[in-house]
């Protein structure tokens, strides 16, 4: 599913328009991508989950084609952990 048929669904559970759907969706991303830029971000929306940003450790890896081993550079990656009511309504 995309964004435009989420909006869809938005419009047709609710009263807003398809245009103000959007706007939503993409001040959401906006917001959420803001707060996890900062050092210790997290998000939390109950019931549903927390956004947050976790640090991987720098490590070597191996180029596939070549076998080759490579350094790989630590780095900061988002992560999304599911909340219990999502989790209910998935099962």
């Amino acid at each position: 599913m995309n964004k435009n048929e989420i909006a869809q669904l938005m419009v047709k559970d609710s009263s807003i328009i398809k245009s103000n759907a959007l706007k939503v969706i993409d001040t959401l991303v906006t917001v959420v991508g803001d707060v996890l830029k900062k050092k210790q971000g997290k998000v939390t929306l109950v019931g549903f989950g927390t956004f947050k940003v976790i640090d991987k450790k720098a490590k070597v890896g191996r180029n596939p084609k070549t076998g080759a081993k490579i350094n790989i550079p630590k780095k900061r990656v988002p992560k999304f952990v599911a909340g219990k009511v999502l989790k209910t309504l998935v099962k």
